[in-house]
This record gives structure tokens, sequence and C-alpha cells, in this order.
């Protein structure tokens, strides 16, 4: 199984549907006043943690998103329909960063939690809502407001259930290939897995773990030695180690101490880590030389109240019995943990409290106003209707555009940008 742990997607919210221009009209009821109903809201994008996702991989095939559009308003005050989410399901551990600014927009680590990447557009306001004192028959209605669209930097943090340490060479590979459907390079050399291997073992039906190889630990590694901070970075999310041990003693070196001294990394990088519930497990039991030290692991074992397996990965002997222990250890370990509190959906693109206007040049010596309000409203105006020229014209007095861009040497007939609309100046 390859292991996906990187991904770039483009996401687009759906845009609010436009509001109805329209009037009451109704035998027996004269001068009917406006009725237009307003548009229904865009869908938004939303990223959902999904426990049957493991990899990013469907990232590399899939890569855009889009949320559905809000439906436009309709007469007798009829609201239109808001416009359907689009869900976008990651494995755990995602992190989501904005890809224009590297920002992170979402680190999602716990089932069913959601995120708000990109918000869908209000709908646009029906003529109805327009209606006051001074105001008794308005002709104008909004259009919908653009949903929001970006580009996201997926990456995921390697979550698995079960991490497995252990010296390089001691078989770690070797034994997440026999137990799972991952394929490790595998080789009798140190740091041969210089990145995580993820194994996904199956106990039956629907019922699985998630086994990672993390790649090999020397001592000193809590120093950086190794590369091994980027290595122990990986297990810090596990629930449970296999701490794997060259029974055979291969390389020469004595697997009881071996085991200590693992530990103590483990315990210099993390006390979490070194908290974590063990199990201690003696490879290679297939080599004749490992009858001398299985003895003593064992012991070990027994000494630090850990469960003991000699297991052997290159004939899969007893891996069955380890397993099943693994799965049934996770479920009390789950049932141990008090659920934990999803916060509410959480939204993204929550408009700052100042907005200031600012006025720049482009190579045309054309001036572009940006004010995230004023292009809003640009998006949304209907400037074909007289009304509606009309109210804007009164909103750009309001933000006092005209002092501005003569602040800025603006002439007469000068073209201005704001949003996707271009105006030319005059007094």
């Amino acid at each position: 199984m390859q292991f996906i742990d990187k991904g770039k997607i483009s996401v687009r919210a759906g845009d609010g549907g436009a509001g109805k221009s329209s009037f009451r009209r109704e035998k027996f009821v004269p001068k009917g006043g406006p009725d237009g109903g307003d548009g229904g809201h865009g869908g938004n994008v939303v990223m959902v943690v999904d426990e049957n996702v493991n990899t990013l991989l469907n990232f590399r095939y899939n890569r855009k998103f889009t949320a559905e559009n809000g439906a436009a308003g309709d007469r007798k005050n009829q609201f239109g329909r808001g416009g359907e989410d689009c869900l976008v399901k990651v494995p755990l551990g995602t992190v989501v960063r904005d890809a224009a600014t590297g920002e992170i927009l979402a680190d999602l680590a716990q089932v069913g939690q959601r995120a708000i990447v990109a918000k869908g557009g209000r709908g646009g306001r029906g003529n109805a809502k327009f209606k006051s004192s001074s105001r008794r028959a308005p002709t104008f209605a909004e259009f919908g407001e653009p949903g929001e669209s970006r580009d996201l930097l997926l990456e995921l943090k390697l979550l698995a259930d079960v991490g497995l340490v252990g010296y390089p060479s001691v078989g770690k590979s070797s034994l997440i290939a026999a137990v799972s459907s991952a394929r490790p390079e595998i080789a009798d050399y140190h740091f041969t897995t210089l990145t995580p291997v993820l194994g996904v073992v199956s106990l039956g039906y629907e019922k699985t773990f998630v086994m990672a190889d993390i790649p090999g630990l020397i001592e000193g590694a809590a120093d950086g030695v190794g590369l091994g901070h980027e290595f122990l970075r990986h297990i810090e999310r596990t629930k449970l180690i296999l701490h794997v041990i060259d029974a055979a003693a291969v390389d020469g070196r004595e697997p009881v101490e071996d085991f200590r001294k693992i530990n103590v990394e483990l315990k210099r990088y993390s006390e979490k880590l070194a908290n974590l519930p063990q199990i201690l497990v003696a490879n290679k039991t297939d080599l004749p030389q490992s009858n001398e030290h299985v003895d003593a692991l064992k012991q070990l074992a027994e000494r630090e109240g850990l469960k003991f397996f000699a297991v052997s990965a290159a004939t899969h002997e007893n891996l069955d019995a380890l397993i099943n222990f693994v799965g049934q250890r996770l479920d009390e370990l789950a049932a141990q943990v008090e659920p934990a509190q999803i916060d509410a959906v959480k939204v993204f693109n929550v408009d700052k409290d100042d907005d200031p206007v600012i006025i720049e040049r482009n190579d045309a010596a054309e001036f572009i106003v940006r004010n995230r309000n004023l292009e809003k409203i640009v998006a949304m105006t209907n400037f074909d209707n007289a009304e509606g020229l009309r109210r804007f014209q009164f909103i750009w007095r309001m933000k006092n555009l005209d002092a501005l861009l003569k602040a800025r040497g603006i002439t007469e007939g000068t073209t201005v940008h704001i949003g996707d609309i271009e105006f030319e100046w005059h007094e």
C-alpha cells in the first residue's frame, strides 16, 4: 500500500442566488407592493474527517471541489433554496493550509471533525427588502454574493493506532509487510526505511487497525542523530507501541540492552511517548541463535510488566496471536478514553473588523480599488437597473472614494477597477 502524505486541491464555494424584483399582482389588490424574495445561500466547501479514509491518494486524481450555487428568489416573497455543501473527506490527522499564504486553516485530529474552508456566498436580497417609508416601490434586487475560492495544501500527519519502534534491521519492515498489504523496501542495512510506511491490518470484516513502521532509531535519536527528530515525530499520536527486538542479535548487539537504549531515547524525546503502552516483540525466532536470547527477553518483559511475543516475520510464526492481541488491546484502550468533545464547525474566513480602502495602480496607469465589502457590493449590484446604480453611487460617496482617488491623482476618463467591474471616472 502506497502512503501519500501530501496533496494540493482547488475548492470553490457556491454563489448565492439572485434576489427577485417583482410586485404583487392579484385581482382586487390594487397597487400591490414589492414581493421579490431573497436568493438562497451558496453551499460551503467543508473538510470532514472520515475514519474510512487512510491516505491522501484520492487527491492525486480528484483535485477540484465545487459546492452548489444557491437558487434565485421568486415572487410572493419566496426564498431561493440554499446550495448543497461540498463535503471533502480526508483522513484523521490532515493539516489544511492556504496555498497562497501558507496559513494553517485546520488541523483535523478527531473523527467527525469539520472545517469550512470556503464559505458560500449569501443570497441577494429581493426588492421587498428595500422597501421603506421613503422608497415605496423599489425596482431593484441584488445578485448573489460570489462564493469563496482558494487553493489548498493538504498534509497528512501520520496517524497510526500502532507504532513499531526498534533499532534498524530488527525486522520492523518485514513484520509490517507480513501482517498487512504494505510493501516497504527491505534490505539488510541500517536506515533502509527512510520514511514511515503505513499498513492497514485486517482482523476480520470491517475491523482493522493502522500500523506504522517507524524508521529505525539509533542511540542519540532524541538529539537529532540519524534524523531522530523526524522519525520520532511520526509516532506521537499512536495509541500503542510494538517494541521490536532482534532476538537473534544479527548485528552483534545485546537485545536486552537494545530495549533499554531505545526506551531512553523515547523518554528523552517525549514523556508522552515513553508512557504509551508497549508490547515487547522478539523477532527472528526462526534463526537458531535466537534461542539464547528469547528467555532473557521474556524475563525482561515480566519485570517491566509487558506482554511478550516471540515471533518470526519471515516464517509468520506466532504473528496471528500477536495481531489478535493487539486488536484486543486497542479495543481496551479505546474504551478507557472518554469521547472527545468536537468543537462546533469552524469557519476560516471570518471578516476582520478593519477593512481599509486600498488604491493601487496597474501597468496601464489604471486605478484598482481594493476593499472586501465594496467588492462584494459591486458583485451583487445590478448596474442595468437605474435604482440599483443610484444605490451604488450612494455607497461610493459614503466610502469617500472620489476624494481618495483625487488624492492619488486621478484624471477625467481614467478607468477604475473594483472586483471584476471597471468604471470610467468623471467629476
